[in-house]
């Protein structure tokens, strides 16, 4: 039961307060800014000319592009044979249902996961996913781009100069969070995340960590066959 509420102030002093607080928040902003313009002065790596598999077969990693320059992929933890794929990623990847916009920075964004193709395509499906995914189980791209089998999740981020593909950029774990809207609303509200690791006042409510993340049966209910 939720004890803990916000102290009430007259006008004057709530927005003192939010001034403060905005002062951080532009700060953090103007930091995100830096990152972001050293993430463009990064080196990169050359990559070797992997295959993987699509909806229609064999597919050149140049040729998940599509004709763009860049490409972002998401690689989707997996466990063969399971019903149910991982919560958060198949959560996460149920946000992005609209990516024309990317074709004016040149640009994809797909998913990746070392499961076998066939399965893979049924599972997105069965959670009414949007994205395109391909798969890296004949190869070893998933681990050499730090998301081998049963290791995790991973974004990573490259760029293609005719028919040679760099990668340019990786992150994994939370990092993975800035390509989210979910948290970022729910980090604006008063009770915020509601996980017991935060940094919350006495009397908010909190409750085990991702224990109020939608998992991926919920997800099927909400959006893919399951539902229809």
């Amino acid at each position: 039961m939720t004890t803990g509420k916000p102290p009430v102030v007259d006008q004057q002093t709530w927005r003192a307060a939010l001034d403060e607080l905005r002062r951080r928040e532009k700060a953090a902003t103007r930091e995100l800014d830096a990152i972001a313009a050293a993430r463009r002065r990064l080196p990169m790596v050359e990559l070797p000319d992997y295959t993987l598999v699509g909806a229609d077969g064999p597919v050149r990693l140049v040729d998940i592009f599509e004709g763009r320059t860049q490409l972002i992929t998401y690689h989707h933890m997996w466990s063969n044979g399971a019903e149910w794929q991982c919560g958060g990623c198949t959560g996460f990847t149920s946000e992005f249902t609209r990516l024309d916009f990317l074709d004016n920075y040149d640009a994809r964004f797909v998913v990746v996961t070392n499961g076998p193709i066939e399965e893979a395509l049924a599972y997105r499906d069965k959670v009414g996913n949007q994205m395109e995914w391909y798969s890296s189980s004949e190869s070893s791209f998933g681990a050499d781009v730090d998301a081998a089998p049963d290791d995790g999740f991973a974004v990573n981020v490259f760029l293609r100069d005719g028919d040679t593909v760099y990668r340019t950029w990786h992150t994994e774990g939370r990092g993975t969070e800035q390509l989210s809207h979910s948290f970022g609303l729910i980090d604006l509200l008063p009770y915020g995340r509601q996980e017991e690791w935060l940094d919350s006042p006495e009397g908010w409510p909190i409750r085990p960590t991702f224990s109020g993340w939608l998992d991926s049966p919920d997800i099927a209910r909400l959006y893919g066959k399951v539902s229809r």
